[in-house]
């Protein structure tokens, strides 16, 4: 059996776990007998089939497994699945730089403005619950091309609208088609590499979802004053048809399961075209027909009730598992921490260093050095942490070694960024505080992703399911009072509080470094699913 995977979105938790293991050989548990003399007969992806040099046998190249495929291949995947991540945080920062003109446009406060942050958020944390479940049917080429679909509709509509009720509408459907196109893609990754190659496209992937969210108002502020704000939306629907595109032609589809079903009935309709040639049947299928069959269908629900596990299992884990409850908690409150700067810092190095829209936007490069530095460090560390402690992660917690330390770049930051954002100190110090607190949240979204993966198995999409739910709403609400929060307790003030609730929750890793065997031997679902696995 394959190692599981270690990687965010673990969605295939319910797949073909043997597939890419050990040659499939005919055994009691493969083969059934059927009506008459038909023999069915389990497929794998190392199934020997008995016409594979048969002339006018059908292609089959097409639905290898993705773990064979060719590197240019699965990098042309990756690029793609990187890009379309990437627009997604992008579609998310770019909103707020956005904000003078359109506030001017509809006469409406600031706060009223950010609620276009949190509808975005808001689509951004249901959609997945809805969409994901359809991948196990249909897989995950159809789902990414119908959100990436409703996403370039969503986008024109913000650039055409003329009211600000047009616009929370519009951006709503944004955040629900650009939802698919960040939370699948790590399941993409756990599809085409095996688990000792995942750490690096990994790094990549999360690099590609913090960093795309300082890209957007860096870039658009920029835009901003050149053009005017449509334009903000309207070079991503450029950006967006292209890279849509792309996917039509070149992304093909990485869900095991589901293209040893399409296997299986390529397979079986050439062997009925056969059963008129009884010569040629008996020399293919060994004088007896065969058809073949996939686990997979044998054990899938019906779409009712994927949706009902989708919308009910992760939050049965919330509140029954304190693993899941606190790293919900602490992944809700970086995240949070993260689209709150969206609207913090234009208003603190406008208010304390009299920058323009153009200034402001330049400052969001600080997060992405910050990201840059995070996934060089994260990519180097773990090969380091291998060749020097092979036994470091025998156990999942020993994915949190690093975090326990890095977690702490939060706090540091923020309280870095509160108490030298005055305009009497070089505005490059607190942007170094900033860069710093991103550090923090990338340490903490991937030891998440990673411990929650490792502990929970084939519940890991359900927890992960879980805090990203909570980590979209709480990023959601943030924005909402961020402003009203640093104007009344000042810069300093309202920053020490959220590096005070930060330096809290960097106890969440350490707790479970010392504490967490016991604390799975409590839980109910951890025992058991580490009880299968042992």
């Amino acid at each position: 059996m394959t190692e599981r995977s270690r990687s965010p979105s673990v969605e295939s938790n319910r797949e073909i776990d043997s597939i890419h293991s050990k040659r499939h050989r005919a055994n009691p548990h493969d083969l059934e007998e059927s009506q008459g003399d038909v023999r069915h007969e389990n497929l794998t992806f190392d199934t020997i089939l008995p016409f594979r040099d048969q002339p006018g046998s059908p292609n089959l190249r097409n639905y290898d497994s993705p773990f064979k495929w060719s590197n240019i291949r699965k990098q042309t995947c990756m690029v793609l699945s990187c890009a379309a991540t990437f627009l997604a945080a992008y579609s998310a920062g770019s909103y707020s730089i956005s904000s003078e003109p359109l506030r001017a446009k509809w006469n409406v406060s600031g706060t009223a403005f950010q609620t276009g942050v949190t509808t975005w958020c808001v689509g951004f944390a249901c959609s997945p619950m809805f969409l994901a479940p359809l991948s196990e049917l249909s897989g995950r080429r159809p789902i990414f091309l119908f959100s990436g679909f409703m996403f370039l509709v969503a986008q024109i509509g913000c650039a055409v609208t003329d009211t600000f009720a047009g616009m929370l509408v519009a951006r709503f459907f944004v955040g629900a088609g650009a939802s698919t196109f960040a939370t699948m893609i790590g399941g993409v990754i756990s599809d085409i590499y095996h688990a000792e190659d995942r750490n690096a496209p990994m790094a990549i992937y999360s690099a590609s979802a913090l960093a795309g969210t300082g890209f957007g108002p860096m870039l658009c502020g920029f835009v901003v004053p050149r053009t005017n704000w449509r334009w903000v939306f309207w070079h991503q629907v450029i950006a967006l048809g292209l890279l849509m595109t792309a996917m039509v032609i070149l992304f093909k589809e990485t869900r095991g399961s589901v293209l040893l079903s399409r296997k299986a009935k390529k397979i079986n309709k050439y062997l009925d075209s056969l059963s008129g040639q009884v010569s040629t049947a008996e020399k293919v299928t060994a004088s007896y027909p065969i058809r073949y069959t996939v686990a997979a269908d044998a054990s899938r629900h019906s779409i009712g009730h994927l949706l009902y596990l989708s919308l009910t299992t992760p939050f049965k884990l919330l509140f029954t598992e304190p693993v899941v409850f606190f790293f919900s908690l602490w992944a809700a409150f970086a995240w949070g921490v993260l689209y709150m700067q969206l609207n913090v810092l234009p208003l603190v190095f406008s208010t304390n260093h009299g920058f323009t829209i153009e200034e402001q936007g330049a400052v969001f490069a600080s997060l992405i050095v910050g990201v840059l530095i995070a996934v060089t460090i994260s990519i180097y560390q773990e090969k380091l942490a291998k060749r020097w402690r092979p036994k470091l992660f025998d156990n999942p917690e020993g994915r949190l070694y690093f975090a326990c330390l890095e977690a702490a770049f939060l706090p540091i930051g923020l309280f870095w960024f509160g108490w030298t954002s005055y305009g009497s100190i070089p505005w490059i110090v607190p942007c170094l505080g900033i860069g710093c607190a991103m550090m923090g949240i990338f340490s903490i979204y991937l030891a998440v992703f990673n411990y929650l993966a490792d502990v929970y198995h084939r519940y890991a999409s359900s927890a992960l399911a879980c805090q990203s739910f909570c980590r979209n709403i709480l990023a959601g609400v943030f924005p909402l009072f961020s402003q009203i929060m640093f104007r009344r307790l000042g810069f300093p003030g309202a920053s020490s509080l959220l590096g005070g609730v930060a330096a809290v929750l960097t106890i969440v890793p350490w707790v479970l470094v010392f504490k967490g065997e016991k604390i799975r031997a409590r839980s109910k679902v951890a025992s058991e699913v580490m009880d299968v696995h042992r």
